[in-house]
């Protein structure tokens, strides 16, 4: 049987990661928080799982992710943020996977929730992630936002039926704070290569969001939810543009 390192990176996280740990307690061999020194009581809730608890210097996701990947005890590593959690279906396979590891990498459909309801249509679902995997066939990439896990080339993957469970909006409010920041590193991050957009591009990309997530992914079957998704990733795409723009008149 391999044995598994659940590495999870933290930051003032105390309202999810409790239900993130208990998802992988008695799964994981090893629990490894890589923590960017959080004020609140996210350090005394991973002890009480008998979390390992590392800390370092927040830099971006990608090399942070990396970092806590390397310092893991094991090279099976199960890699989540803190508002992620296991469903009783994944918990379930992984248990079979650590008896017969036949892949480099297993992907899951992440479920996420929006405002208290689970969301089933929009690019919201399914939100494919590959999360476990043998460190030394993959890695974290070092974009500055959406970075992920990208496997070497000639790996093996494969797609699990179980879900990833993701609490990633609470509130509208929460919503637009965090539209206004991802669009801002997304701007700042096309700006560094040199990529522009004039308005017309800007909204056509915005009108294309927007038919993509409550049209062609049917986000008007998930009903106010499905519509605020695809208002707000439509905003996201707009934002960014505008705020390019910007970096460039500066």
């Amino acid at each position: 049987m391999i044995k598994i390192s659940a590495v999870i990176i933290s930051f003032n996280e105390e309202r999810d990661i409790e239900k993130c740990l208990q998802s992988v307690a008695g799964l994981a061999d090893e629990i490894l928080i890589l923590d960017s020194f959080s004020t609140d009581n996210t350090e005394a809730i991973c002890k009480r799982f008998s979390a390992r608890f590392e800390q370092h210097v927040f830099d971006s996701y990608g090399p942070q992710k990396n970092r806590a990947i390397q310092m893991a005890s094991h090279d099976y590593i199960l890699s989540l943020d803190a508002d992620e959690a296991l469903s009783e279906e994944a918990i379930e396979e992984i248990r079979q996977i650590k008896e017969n590891w036949s892949h480099d990498g297993y992907i899951f459909n992440r479920r996420n929730n929006y405002c208290g309801r689970w969301m089933k249509h929009t690019t919201w679902y399914p939100d494919r992630k590959l999360r476990l995997f043998d460190r030394k066939k993959a890695a974290c990439t070092l974009l500055d936002l959406h970075e992920y896990i990208q496997m070497d080339s000639g790996g093996t993957i494969r797609q699990l039926k179980g879900d990833l469970l993701h609490w990633t909006v609470r509130t509208k409010e929460e919503q637009e704070a965090k539209t206004e920041q991802f669009a801002r590193i997304s701007a700042k991050y096309y700006f560094e290569r040199g990529i522009r957009s004039g308005l017309g591009s800007a909204a056509f990309h915005c009108v294309w969001r927007w038919l993509r997530e409550y049209c062609i992914n049917l986000g008007f079957l998930d009903g106010k939810a499905g519509w605020q998704v695809s208002r707000f990733s439509a905003l996201y795409v707009w934002k960014k543009y505008y705020y390019l723009r910007q970096l460039y008149e500066e």
